[in-house]
């Protein structure tokens, strides 16, 4: 029988229900002393600003924008391709959000697109570290400096990466990050803001502490909720539940799995749930994965090495670059193919479950308006597919996974596409 493998796999601490039950015991599953410790401890790995944790990282950004109190209708300037939700929380802040293009060989804002959307209303710009790269920092702070704009980094992806051997999230005004299941850092939940300014790090903390508490309910539900993600993700359960609903979508091309995406949506007022306080099971799990974070990020740096092996001599293939003085924590493996879609649809049937783009251009979304900004860069990177290589398969998994993918490549009859080379400044 074939055995799929799925396209999420979240990191996982062996000993995550005994943490659990641990802060159970001691009725410590929302308040308790292990906020402070994971905050203490996040900032001194780091090495640069304090921590403040959140409910969600989107909530981390979005007090950032708040205490930062700029004037009403400033713009803020984001990379066209991201996730929606970030600069929806710019309009819900009072902002207005700015979109400018990617260099499509790295997915990560262009510094020269970056310079022609400055305008005399522009009083910042997120660099957003796409899939576990980080941005150009030494052209995008020059620019900032120089134009007097705030730098805040959206490192939801990077937790763990290093530009000029220093952390990603260190270089701005401040940073932001995300703990939401499949991310470098999983508690099941939350982000952090890092702020390098004491004063606005002070101001982001009394945001922060003036949500309410969450219910007990709600939290050990988000814990019950994130362990059958991760049992409906182990290839034996995934080949028996999801697996069929997608290989026979595969023939059918149909796309079953849009309906696990969060709606595109206005979020004035914010979701009840977006306005509470990170709880202390959190943080202790954070806590353990802290310390497991670069054996993660290591091993998944192992996969994206062999997965590049395999791939790289295909005729129009193009597998992720890296730049120069900047570490990669693939947090997705991203490949440029001749025909996405085909792709997708024979992998699966081969019981490999390959992810399409899963951020946006947002340029294209009605959220947004009608825009006259047609970015090249987005368009063309919403065209790759991501290879699962995440920490939790093995070696071996990962050897299969390249040699399915390869096979159906080296069958395909589809014409090589053009992609620029990316600029390495």
């Amino acid at each position: 029988m074939l055995t799929a493998i799925s396209r999420y796999g979240a990191r996982v601490l062996p000993n995550t229900q005994q943490i659990i039950a641990e802060c159970q015991r001691r009725g410590e599953l929302v308040r308790g002393p292990q906020i402070e410790e994971f905050e203490e401890a996040f900032a001194q790995r780091l090495g640069h600003g304090r921590a403040v944790s959140t409910s969600f990282g989107r909530m981390a950004f979005y007090y950032i924008l708040k205490a930062l109190d700029l004037p009403p209708g400033s713009e803020i300037i984001l990379p066209a391709l991201t996730f929606w939700v970030i600069p929806e929380l710019v309009r819900v802040a009072g902002l207005r959000p700015v979109f400018a293009d990617i260099d499509p060989g790295t997915f990560n804002l262009a510094p020269e697109a970056l310079e022609r959307a400055i305008t005399t209303k522009t009083r910042a710009v997120v660099p957003t570290h796409l899939f576990g790269l980080p941005c150009d920092l030494d052209e995008i702070l020059s620019i900032g400096r120089h134009r007097g704009l705030f730098v805040i980094e959206d490192c939801a992806h990077t937790l763990g990466a290093t530009y000029r051997g220093r952390p990603v999230g260190t270089f701005g005004d401040a940073a932001f990050f995300s703990f939401q299941t499949l991310k470098p850092l999983n508690t099941y939940g939350g982000g952090m803001a890092l702020v390098q300014d004491p004063t606005l790090a002070q101001r982001v903390a009394a945001l922060a502490a003036a949500e309410p508490w969450p219910d007990a309910k709600r939290i050990l539900g988000r814990l019950r909720v994130g362990r059958l993600q991760r049992i409906f993700t182990r290839p034996g359960v995934f080949t028996l539940s999801a697996f069929p609903i997608l290989w026979t979508a595969s023939w059918l091309k149909a796309r079953p799995d849009v309906y696990l995406w969060e709606s595109i949506r206005p979020l004035s007022p914010l979701p009840p749930q977006y306005g509470e306080r990170y709880s202390n099971v959190q943080a202790a799990l954070g806590l353990a994965g802290l310390k497991l974070l670069d054996q993660w990020t290591k091993l998944t740096q192992a996969h994206a090495h062999l997965m590049n092996d395999t791939l790289r001599d295909l005729p129009g293939v193009r597998i992720p670059e890296v730049p120069p003085h900047r570490s990669h924590t693939y947090y997705q493996y991203c490949v440029y193919v001749p025909d996405r879609d085909d792709l997708v649809r024979r992998s699966i049937r081969k019981g490999i479950d390959i992810e399409t783009l899963h951020v946006d251009v947002c340029t294209q979304l009605p959220l947004f308006g009608e825009s006259s900004n047609d970015p090249p860069g987005a368009k063309l990177a919403a065209t790759v597919v991501q290879i699962p290589i995440y920490a939790g398969l093995s070696d071996h998994q990962v050897t299969q996974i390249a040699k399915r993918v390869r096979s159906v490549l080296e069958r395909g009859t589809q014409r090589p596409i053009g992609v620029p080379k990316a600029s390495h400044q």
